[in-house]
């Protein structure tokens, strides 16, 4: 049974878990895509990192445990700012049948397909 939800109920989400080696490392390369480091959570001081970052409502986590995600990776992100994500990594934009897309590796291999965002429905 579906209920409906008033505005202050939190939005549904899929967040997509990465493997990372370092998560300090891996925040400052999603920095440069405009990426925020929301929280970070470890068991004990020295265990690994399980880390938030976010760019608007688009959340990613990013995880030093080994058995949370495996490398390699690929994910799809709608970003407003195609061209300027091309010109901070200094990569084309390709134009592809379904739009304008451009591919980026972060530092541990994952891969990342990056368009703008979809026309309005209307």
């Amino acid at each position: 049974m579906m209920t409906v939800m008033d505005a202050d109920t939190p939005a549904e989400a899929v967040i997509p878990i990465l493997r990372v080696a370092d998560a300090a490392l891996a925040c400052d390369w999603y920095a440069r895509l405009g990426f925020v480091k929301t929280w970070e959570h470890r068991f004990e001081p020295h265990f690994p990192a399980f880390v938030e970052v976010a760019r608007g409502p688009v959340r990613l986590f990013l995880s030093e445990h080994e058995g949370d995600a495996r490398p390699d990776t690929l994910i799809y992100l709608r970003l407003r700012d195609l061209p300027a994500v091309a010109a901070e990594f200094g990569t084309a934009i390709q134009e592809q049948p379904w739009g304008a897309e451009l591919a980026l590796t972060d530092p541990d291999g994952n891969r990342l397909r990056i368009g703008p965002p979809e026309p309005e429905q209307g």
